[in-house]
């Protein structure tokens, strides 16, 4: 099992994509197959746009593989997520001016994360932070 923690800053766009791209990279390095990197590479993306976007302080994104399945856990603390199942509703978004601006918050982050992923998990206290938790299966992978 091996297991890789990036930090991404909040509000910083220009580096927007960067983690996934490693993300990917990664995966492919590792000899799994490009189905699987694709569907990690998605899923990273929109959390860290989501820790650019909306995270005060930024947060981590945390990918760990092991022969079952590869794992994502996206983390910040703060602000937090008001209404959970609203916010997993399709072109629903809070962002703010300046993202829509750039052309974000279309509303498809957690959606298409949640769309990536085998097993999806959120947790969120509003005014305390977000948790989420992306399960993609090895299942086809001659690797695992």
């Amino acid at each position: 099992m091996e297991s890789f923690t990036y930090c991404v800053r909040a509000g910083d766009v220009a580096h927007g994509g960067d983690v996934s791209s490693r993300v990917k990279s990664e995966l492919k390095n590792r000899g799994l197959p490009e189905e699987i990197a694709r569907r990690a590479g998605i899923a990273v993306f929109e959390g860290e746009m989501n820790l650019i976007l909306y995270a005060d302080q930024g947060g981590t994104v945390q990918v760990t593989i092991a022969p079952p399945a590869v794992e994502i856990e996206v983390e910040d603390e703060g602000p937090g997520i008001a209404d959970v199942e609203r916010a997993l509703t399709p072109g629903y978004s809070t962002a703010p001016d300046w993202a829509l601006e750039l052309g974000f918050g279309a509303g498809m982050g957690l959606v298409n994360m949640r769309n990536q992923c085998d097993r999806f998990e959120i947790h969120s206290r509003f005014g305390v932070g977000t948790w989420i938790r992306c399960v993609i299966d090895r299942r086809s992978d001659a690797a695992g």
